[in-house]
This record gives structure tokens, sequence and C-alpha cells, in this order.
């Protein structure tokens, strides 16, 4: 069983470490690592397309590229390996990944490459951030892990899981609970500053507050002390209205009014 491992905040970040030394001491499993060389959250399923990538290895062993989460993924598929892994995990994250977060998400973006290369793949959160009961968070990653191989979930078919893990020690999680994403607010207001040259410099505001966390959803369940689980796709299209959109679009193009002078 070989296993691709990647995240977003850079190849010598604690979390993937942890990772990394929890998946490899999995009997038959071997894990390899391509990740970003600095922290790259929120780019989501950015490539860059305008400027070389270079690949380098470590002192820790890892490979890490100067580029996003998905270029590491996507160089590794398609090339760099020489093998198609059996599954992509990415993280864990410093962080939660829940609701709107999963848009920007670059955890995600490298865990959602490899399902769009046809491998199963998952991406793993901590709620909170710092690194709080972060071996207690790798455990339950082996875990969730070592059931979908036992299930013989992995080389079936490829499916995108995100998984948020609360800070807790490992005896004191709830289960898995399968939930919905949830919904936040809207970010907090952008944050200006003058620079040392009088000109004005724009942040981004932190995320906004839950906005639906209720029972069902991974904020609820985490809350609870749950660790979430959501399945996600990659079709954004919207089915529930393509019958209303039929209806604008004919009106849109003229087809309508046409039909009505014939």
């Amino acid at each position: 069983m070989k296993i691709l491992i990647s995240n977003d905040d850079g190849y010598q970040a604690p979390g993937i470490v942890a990772l990394h030394a929890a998946l490899t001491s999995i009997e038959g499993v071997e894990a390899e690592v391509v990740a970003p060389e600095h922290n790259n959250s929120a780019k989501s399923n950015a490539l860059t397309l305008h400027s070389p990538l270079y690949v380098h290895r470590g002192a820790n062993g890892f490979r890490y590229v100067n580029g996003t989460p998905a270029d590491c993924v996507h160089i590794a598929m398609t090339g760099l390996l020489g093998y198609r892994p059996d599954l992509v995990v990415s993280g864990i994250n410093n962080g939660a990944n829940m609701g709107d977060d999963t848009i920007y998400s670059g955890t995600v973006g490298a865990a959602m490459e490899g399902y769009l290369f046809g491998v199963p793949a998952i991406a793993f959160s901590q709620v909170q951030r710092d690194w709080v009961e972060l071996q207690a968070a790798a455990q339950k990653a082996k875990q969730i892990v070592q059931q979908m191989l036992q299930q013989q979930l992995v080389g079936q078919a490829h499916w995108l899981l995100n998984v948020n893990i609360p800070n807790l020690p490992l005896e004191q999680m709830g289960g898995v609970k399968l939930c919905r994403l949830g919904r936040r607010h809207s970010a907090e207001p952008v944050i200006t500053q003058v620079s040392p040259r009088g000109e004005t410099m724009y942040w981004i505001g932190s995320a906004g507050a839950a906005k639906d966390d209720a029972e069902g959803t991974d904020f609820h369940a985490t809350a609870q002390g749950h660790v979430s689980m959501t399945p996600l796709k990659v079709d954004l299209t919207d089915h529930e209205h393509l019958v209303y959109w039929a209806q604008t679009a004919s009106r849109l193009d003229g087809s309508a009014g046409a039909r009505a002078a014939a």
C-alpha cells in the first residue's frame, strides 16, 4: 500500500511530520511526502502555470516544492513518483477546515488534486490551532486509514473525505460522525495599515463565526468532541435549479420571443 502525503502548512510543519510517522507505522504501508516549501494556507486548488517549479529533498527526508499544495500532488501524480499511489492524504492542518473553509483550503485542495486523478483522498485537520494534542490527532488519522484499508475501501473507487479532529486526548474523543458542511457568516472586515512609504496595505480579515452549526454539521459534531467526516464532490452544478435556469436561459437568448413572433 503506497500513500502520498501532502499539506498546505509546509514540509516541516509538525502536522505532516506526525502524520507521516503515524501512517508509516501501519504494517505494509509505504508513505512518501511531497509538500510545499512554505506555508500555502488558503491556496485552494491553485496550480502554478507561469513560473517554474523545483523539487528538493529536505533534511527530514521529505521532498518539497516551491509551489502550492495542488502543485505538489499534481507533480507527484504526473511523473515525480514514478508510480500511482493507492491513497492521497493531506494534513494534519493547523486549524479547522469546516463549512465554507473547504472552498479556500489548501489542505483540501491537495487531497482534491489526488481525487481528480482518480485516487481516493482524505484531508485531515485539527479543529484548534497550535498543535495541541497533535499526537492524538495523528493516532486518530492512523485509525481511520487502517479502518479504510481493513474494509477494502481503498482501491475500489475514488472518493474525497474531509475530516476534522478535535484537540483532545485520544481517550476523550468521541466517535466519527458523518456530517454535512456547515456555513460561516461573512468574513470580518479587511484590516488596513499604512506602510512606511505611506501606502495603504490591506490584510484579509478573519473568517466569520459559524452561521449554520446545527446538529448534523461538522461544526456541531466537533463542538461535541466528535471527529467530523464529510464526503466532498467536485461537481459545482446547481442541480436543484437546473430547470429554473433552463427556462431563464431560453428567455435570455430570445428563443421564447422568437417562438411568440412565429
